[in-house]
């Protein structure tokens, strides 16, 4: 079983930045970021090609969110500028194994296989 430990959660002011950062014990084929906001289903946030580094992001945080690797620390990133209080949520970092055709992850949770602990982002207006 794959483990996953997230970091870099916290509580920042709107326009802001954080970074989020998620170590993982094995490679697998697509990492992402998802969050659940209070009330609200879990949606996916930012996903990676971890073999070819080709990304998705939701409408939402284009221009703003970037997801990265580093592959020879096996962890994968999601730096967060121009923070808005509708990014506060619990962010999780997900992994998901297997073949991946077209090199973009999908940023649907249910492919994902394991899921790290979370971290809270919480954003002040």
């Amino acid at each position: 079983q794959v483990q996953l430990v997230e970091s870099g959660g916290g509580s920042v002011q709107a326009g802001g930045s954080l970074r989020l950062s998620c170590v993982v014990s094995s490679r697998r084929v697509c990492m992402g970021w998802f969050r659940q906001a209070p009330g609200k289903e879990r949606e996916g946030v930012a996903t990676i090609f971890t073999y070819g580094g080709g990304t998705y992001y939701t409408d939402s945080v284009k221009g703003r969110f970037t997801i990265s690797q580093d592959n020879a620390k096996n962890t994968v990133y999601l730096q967060m500028n121009s923070l808005k209080a509708e990014d506060t949520a619990i962010y999780y970092c997900a992994a998901k194994g297997g073949i991946e055709v077209g090199g973009i992850c999908s940023g649907n949770e249910f492919l994902y296989n394991d899921w790290g602990q979370g971290t809270q982002v919480t954003v002040s207006s």
